[in-house]
């Protein structure tokens, strides 16, 4: 008999697309599954709609809790309730191709992984294809082929959908509490970054979800930086994120190997550094190196003159806005 399965589904407001997500789910070709539901105060008619599915289906089990988490906090309620060895996390407005549980776990176990993640087909709200590859869209493919067996697919920005993971049970004792310091690295981002420090994570081509874009996702392939028509907008942005991701890795140093820990530290000072630096700075570039060697060209040289040559970069953009204006790509 095929081993049980949990699969942590986090909800909020949700009704729209739930019953059509949890019908995906129940009617995978992998039967063996306990669906464990957390409900997040939603205010619509998801709890209803969660008690009937409760009450019909035996494999399903669902909390609502009584204040509001926000998502990765639900998720990592989901997390503790984990009594099985394998795992998959879901959203609630996906639709799960009928293949994709089977499908993870056949992966998993051929690879002999500690965390499978995939592709997936980005849609609209009506589940008509936009881009049949997340990852080719997000420029990701290449930097996962690259690197999907070493802690550098995950370290320096985030390669793994949170929906698409199946892992170990065994890693969530180091995974929690997600740390909530920074708004840009979430709970998928920190736990592939921890499975990749200590197993091994691998990943499925073949896309096994219809990613649902209508307007009101926590996350999707929304650019943000793309919505900006100023340089230092970008810029500024760019240190940000880094520096919630640095900070996050500094203050949870005890995750990290000892050469990590310091990298982190200097690359956290470095960011902090260019906040002060608005037109031009020469200081640090090792560690930028040492962050970004081994991103490709092409990202590498972006990102170096944003951060450290904005004055000598300002044009270029500029340049570059009226081009993508002239082509409607903005």
């Amino acid at each position: 008999m095929s081993e049980k399965i949990d699969v942590l589904l986090a909800t909020y407001n949700g009704e729209k697309y739930l019953k059509e997500q949890i019908e995906s789910i129940l009617n995978q070709t992998y039967k063996n599954i306990r669906l464990i539901i957390s409900d997040d105060c939603s205010s619509d008619s998801t709890r209803e709609i969660l008690k009937q599915y409760e009450e019909k289906d035996e494999r399903i089990k669902v909390f609502f809790q009584e204040k509001n988490l926000g998502y990765v906090k639900n998720f990592e309620f989901l997390l503790k309730q984990v009594e099985n060895d394998l795992y998959m996390l879901s959203d609630q407005d996906d639709v799960w191709l009928p293949e994709k549980i089977e499908k993870s776990v056949e992966t998993i176990k051929k690879e002999n992984a500690d965390l499978v993640f995939g592709d997936l087909e980005v849609v609209d709200q009506n589940l008509n294809t936009i881009f049949p590859s997340f990852g080719d869209f997000m420029m990701l493919n290449k930097k996962i082929e690259k690197y999907i067996n070493t802690y550098k697919i995950n370290y320096l920005y985030n390669c793994v959908t949170g929906c698409t993971i199946i892992s170990k049970k065994k890693f969530i004792e180091k995974i929690l509490p997600f740390p909530t310091n920074s708004k840009y690295l979430i709970h998928d981002h920190w736990i592939a970054l921890i499975v990749s420090l200590n197993g091994k994570l691998a990943y499925m081509k073949t896309p096994y979800i219809k990613y649902r874009q209508h307007g009101n996702n926590q996350v999707g392939t929304n650019k943000i930086s793309h919505k900006f028509n100023k340089l230092e907008q970008v810029r500024n942005l760019f240190i940000d994120v880094k520096l919630g991701v640095f900070s996050t890795y500094v203050k949870r140093k005890e995750v990290f190997p000892k050469v990590l820990q310091e990298l982190n530290q200097k690359a956290l000072e470095y960011y902090k550094m260019l906040q002060t630096k608005k037109y031009m700075n020469f200081r640090n570039w090792d560690i930028f190196h040492k962050l970004y060697k081994t991103e490709s060209f092409k990202y590498y040289i972006e990102n170096f003159l944003i951060l450290n040559m904005p004055l000598l970069t300002q044009i270029p953009f500029k340049i570059r806005i009226i081009i993508l204006k002239a082509l409607k790509k903005r």
